[in-house]
């Protein structure tokens, strides 16, 4: 029988051990890995099992890029207690980390199948979603883990990310759609685009635009409202709804909107509808008389009076009055105002009996010699205009130069303010409608 020396056994013993499995030294701290990955929480009641030693090492090695290690460590953990969902979630993650985004997604289903409002779980399948595409069910699963926790700022915003991801090929989809007259489905797409955007002006307005051309006018008055409050600079929105308004003859809002849409950007065009909506909006508060006039077939010295004094009230304002005394038959006349302030302006005069006659039908020679009058104080403000109608000496066919209408009707044809017939004839004898007045 062989005999061994102590030292003998001794080095045997050493050699044998020397071939054995090493143990495995945890990484120290460093740069995580993976830091959009969340950390699975151990609950409080598993915290004391060998399982829960396993899934913090294996949640070390991962963090360390040791994924051979951290994956025996989470299947460890798993096989000890089956029901230890954080080490199945570690696992998933694994998935994610190997580039497997597929098999990430059916992990974590199975812990959301157990544990439905599991935070780590639920941002793991959203970050797994993501990668496939699949953006829309990667939205519930971050908005579902933000309501669990709503700390976490970077889940936040990669919900913001894929969110706007969604909302730009909803946007490409709606004006496609517009662009292809597929006038629902682009709504649908715009609205699909505003439900994951809900503060983005520009998708307002775009809806609004379609709807206000396919007979949507209060969805899009409401949408151009919702644009012009996300952003207060957008011109082309107010003036939008201010046409809107306009057409519905909705005049406190309107002007509200023409002058926002001014006080961005001038515009001529806008001052213009803004001067006519204006000039509209005074008429609907003017006697049923004065809007009467235009479809009037022949107007009244009293009506004359009214167009002009409500019309042209800066003319009146801007020349010297005169003392024209009683005028004896406008008391209680419905355009009494303006017949005393034409009159004493001397654009339209009482008769020589202090009579203004305002029933007396006009003829078109009263209303060339008003005119003229009139042409008279726009010479004074524009004098380089004036020149074309001043001194004029007109031709026609019904009149000769002696005619007490001449001078006047020589002046208004010249300013273009009164035409003559085909044949060239002025008619001083013509009745003067409505119309042709307000014109």
């Amino acid at each position: 029988m062989r005999t061994w020396s102590i030292a003998a056994v001794t080095a045997v013993a050493v050699a044998i051990g020397a071939c054995g499995p090493k143990p495995v030294v945890l990484p120290t701290s460093g740069t995580p890995h993976y830091p959009d990955f969340v950390e699975p929480r151990v609950p409080l009641a598993m915290n004391s099992t060998p399982a829960s030693g396993a899934q913090a090492r294996a949640w070390q090695f991962l963090q360390a890029g040791d994924l051979r290690n951290a994956e025996r460590e989470a299947a460890a953990a798993v096989k000890a207690s089956p029901e230890f969902y954080p080490a199945s979630t570690t696992l998933a993650y694994l998935d994610l980390a190997k580039r497997d985004p597929r098999g990430a997604v059916i992990k974590f289903d199975r812990v959301l199948a157990r544990e439905s409002d599991y935070v780590p779980a639920l941002v793991g399948r959203g970050q797994a979603l993501t990668t496939l595409n699949r953006d829309e069910e990667a939205v519930q699963s971050f908005e579902a883990a933000l309501r669990g926790d709503p700390s976490l700022t970077d889940v936040s915003r990669r919900l913001d990310v894929v969110r706007l991801r969604l909302a730009q090929r909803s946007i490409t989809a709606a004006r496609q759609a517009a662009k292809n007259e597929k006038f629902p489905e682009a709504i649908e797409a715009y609205r699909a685009a505003i439900e994951r955007t809900p503060d983005s002006a520009f998708l307002y307005r775009e809806l609004a635009l379609i709807e206000r051309d396919h007979g949507d006018g209060d969805a899009a008055m409401e949408h151009f409202r919702r644009a012009t409050a996300l952003e207060p600079a957008d011109a082309a929105s107010f003036a939008d709804l201010a046409a809107m308004l306009d057409a519905r003859n909705e005049f406190d809002a309107a002007l509200k909107a023409y002058d926002a849409a001014l006080a961005i950007e001038p515009d001529p065009e806008l001052v213009t509808k803004r001067t006519a909506l204006r000039l509209r909006a005074d008429v609907a508060h003017l006697p049923v008389e004065y809007r009467n006039i235009e479809a009037a077939s022949q107007i009244t010295r009293g009506e004359l009076a009214a167009l002009i004094g409500f019309r042209l009230q800066v003319l009146l304002a801007g020349g010297r009055q005169r003392d024209v005394g009683v005028v004896t038959d406008i008391r209680g006349h419905w355009a009494e105002r303006w017949i005393l302030e034409v009159a004493r302006a001397g654009i339209l005069e009482p008769f020589d009996n202090h009579t203004f006659q305002p029933r007396a039908l006009v003829r078109r020679v009263d209303l060339a010699q008003a005119l003229t009058r009139l042409l008279t104080r726009v010479a004074a403000l524009a004098p380089v205009e004036a020149r074309r109608w001043q001194n004029a000496r007109g031709t026609f066919t019904d009149m000769t130069t002696g005619h007490v209408a001449y001078p006047a009707a020589s002046t208004v044809v010249a300013a273009g303010v009164m035409m003559v017939d085909p044949s060239g004839a002025f008619q001083p004898s013509r009745g003067v409608s409505g119309a042709d007045a307000t014109d």
